[in-house]
């Protein structure tokens, strides 16, 4: 009876002492989300800043063509 108590005692000044292991996990993946979203956030406002705005792709002569047809002025060469 007296060894049963011992080990109850033992495995509540365990838990009494240290963090509940799944806390410190939850707590590190919190962490590292936050710091990961808190990363990319500054990149972006960094990229918003200092890179070039994006150049347009080159429109085709065949959609230019097909524009032209639904404005109903004729292409050139035709």
């Amino acid at each position: 009876m007296a060894s049963a108590n011992g080990k109850g005692n033992v495995i509540n000044d365990v838990e009494a002492k240290g963090f509940n292991p799944a806390l410190i996990v939850l707590l590190l993946v919190g962490g590292l989300l936050l710091t990961f979203l808190v990363g990319n956030y500054a990149l972006y406002l960094y990229a918003q800043k200092n890179l070039p705005p994006k150049k347009k792709k080159p429109v085709s002569k065949k959609k230019m063509k097909r524009e032209r047809l639904k404005q109903g002025v004729s292409a050139p060469g035709e």
